[in-house]
């Protein structure tokens, strides 16, 4: 699996747009690449696939956060190794995923999954990781949990400010408490 200091690989995906024009078969698809949102931070999660049942909790979790990820000048962009059309047939079909305010990439082919080292082996799905990627396109955060268990979205919130910080910021740090000052 890639990890903290590595670049992030480039990519060219098809995705679900957010919002209303993500849910009309005409204008639902748009093409998304690593150089896509230039000079944000890229937060950038897996889930194994749609139509599941921890998934879409943690879809919408993100999409609840949208506002606050985009406060700290972030994108977010939500990959599984399904197709578009399946992306888009779930957004039509899941109440809680028709306002959904981040794109769905589709990683068919698995080659971003696989590039990043988190497609399950047994299971060929893509595990549920979480990279935060700077402008410049190095990792500075990434986690990946079991199949089976949920991530929590304000906690990449929280790890994205401390980085942002630029600081020593200690365990349990809020946005806007002290960060640590090493003695002179």
């Amino acid at each position: 699996m890639l990890t903290v200091g590595d670049t992030f690989p480039s990519f060219a995906l098809k995705a679900v747009k957010p919002g209303a024009a993500g849910l009309d078969i005409a204008t639902a698809f748009t093409d998304l690449t690593g150089a896509s949102d230039p000079g944000k931070w890229k937060v950038v999660f897996f889930w194994p696939k749609d139509f599941t049942f921890v998934c879409p909790t943690e879809i919408v979790a993100f999409g609840k956060l949208v506002g606050d990820f985009a406060d700290r000048d972030a994108v977010l962009y939500g990959v599984s190794i399904d197709s578009e059309f399946v992306h888009l047939n779930w957004r039509l079909h899941h109440a809680d995923l028709k306002d959904l305010p981040i794109p769905m990439l589709a990683d068919i082919k698995r080659e971003l999954a696989t590039a990043c080292g988190v497609l399950d082996k047994n299971e060929g799905v893509a595990l549920r990781a979480t990279f935060v990627v700077d402008p410049e396109g190095i990792i500075r955060f990434a986690s990946v949990n079991d199949l089976s268990v949920g991530r929590n979205p304000a906690e990449v919130l929280r790890v994205l400010d401390a980085l942002q910080t630029d600081e020593l910021c200690p365990c349990n740090w809020n946005k806007g408490e002290q960060v640590l000052r090493p003695a002179a």
